[in-house]
């Protein structure tokens, strides 16, 4: 019986004797796993990252507003513009109508030109924001300060600058007590947040907050406000006060037992679980891609390896004439096909890899690198050559001796 270090001596001198015909073989399935690798590593880098930066409201903090958070449909989207906004007697109704909610704040969002000097910067976020959102939200002041309640009450012409307007506006220059003008106002920075990078290839840096009443100054009372709350520690405490936050804004917006609810909670769970359908479809788009790729690298493997057969049938004779037994002939073949296939799997795990790192570099979408990514890319390569090697190793094997040795 032929051992497996002579099966894969033997494999391996084929492979090296026929290089083209190798390379042919093992293209399609090359192919197949690393559009796996690619497609595995960027959406587990997407998991991390929607769940570190776009779902990172913690265990404790949810949202209140106007429009869906969390919904697809089109036709949801759609009632809610009618919708009446929520403004600030809502916010105050919540925090009068809701005990476990330690902290609720309120946040609107417009987009406008900033100058200073000659310097004009256009597309910017301005976030109108309540003093308290400081100890709610996730933005971390680095330099300066955030504004105080009073200056939200008397609506301050201050702000505080995202990480983008510090480094365009103010290179390598303190921008703490600078004057920045939006429309007609001229605002005095009296902080700047901390880097926060890209989201999906998005700058989240580009953004200018000011206190809510400012806000409204300068924008005007039309936008719809979104609440954020933050809700005490412990176990249960977040249901129950979700379920309280909901019965207060209905109570404010008079709504009866039988009133749809003219508003949307969101929630970090609810973000998370929406991005999980999404990505799921996704990767179930990109995976059958990529098992069709291996497939047909598969069906290649098992025409080239019967073409093999037929051109070496002479020498399965002669091994057959010298005592080896259809097994023997089984497992060399079998051997060869797998060989192919394990060389294929490295192939696309690396290119996968290189391909992954490389989106990643250019633009800016995560990926994550798990061991059992590339253990999975070569275990497939590896099912995939036994399945499409059987067949013409088993033919093989079945070759009458007498006659293989008669040919030519």
């Amino acid at each position: 019986m032929t051992n497996l270090s002579t099966n894969l001596t033997l494999a391996l001198g084929v492979m090296s004797t026929h290089r083209l015909r190798t390379v042919l073989t093992i293209l399609g399935l090359t192919m197949g796993v690393a559009v796996l690798i690619v497609v595995i590593t960027l959406i587990l880098g997407a998991n991390t990252y929607v769940a570190d930066k776009i779902a990172n409201l913690g265990t404790n903090v949810f949202r209140i507003g106007k429009m869906p958070f969390t919904s697809t449909n089109r036709d949801e989207f759609r009632r809610a513009t009618r919708h009446p906004d929520i403004g600030v007697k809502d916010v105050e109704g919540l925090r009068n109508g809701c005990p476990l909610c330690v902290n609720v704040g309120a946040t609107s969002s417009s987009t406008v030109t900033v100058r200073y000097k000659n310097q004009e910067l256009t597309d910017i976020s301005l976030r109108g924001q309540t003093a308290n959102m400081v100890d709610i939200g996730n933005l971390v002041v680095e330099r300066g300060r955030f504004f105080t309640r009073a200056e939200d009450h008397h609506g301050a012409g201050v702000c505080v600058i995202g990480d983008e307007l510090s480094e365009s506006l103010f290179p390598g220059i303190d921008p703490i007590g600078k004057t920045l003008r939006i429309d007609q106002s001229s605002l005095l920075i009296i902080g700047s947040f901390e880097h926060i990078g890209s989201i999906l290839g998005q700058n989240q840096d580009s953004f200018v907050v000011v206190p809510l009443n400012t806000f409204i100054g300068l924008r005007g009372s039309r936008f719809s406000l979104k609440i954020e709350v933050k809700t005490k520690e412990g176990e249960g405490i977040f249901e129950q006060t979700l379920n309280q936050a909901w019965g207060a804004m209905r109570t404010q917006r008079g709504l009866s037992g039988k009133d749809e609810d003219n508003f949307y909670l969101g929630t970090a769970t609810a973000y998370m679980n929406l991005w999980e359908q999404i990505s799921a479809s996704f990767f179930f788009v990109f995976i059958s891609v990529s098992s069709i790729a291996a497939i047909v690298g598969g069906i290649v493997i098992m025409n080239i390896m019967l073409v093999s057969v037929t051109e070496r049938t002479k020498e399965v004779g002669l091994r057959r004439a010298c005592g080896a037994t259809r097994s023997d002939i089984v497992q060399q073949f079998l051997t060869e096909s797998v060989a192919q296939a394990v060389l294929g799997g490295f192939l696309g795990v690396s290119i996968g890899i290189l391909a992954a790192f490389l989106v990643t570099r250019y633009s800016n979408f995560p990926a994550s690198v798990e061991w059992w990514v590339a253990v999975l890319g070569v275990g497939v390569a590896s099912v995939i050559g036994i399945f499409f090697g059987l067949y013409p190793a088993i033919k093989a094997a079945d070759l009458d001796p007498v006659e293989a040795l008669r040919s030519e």
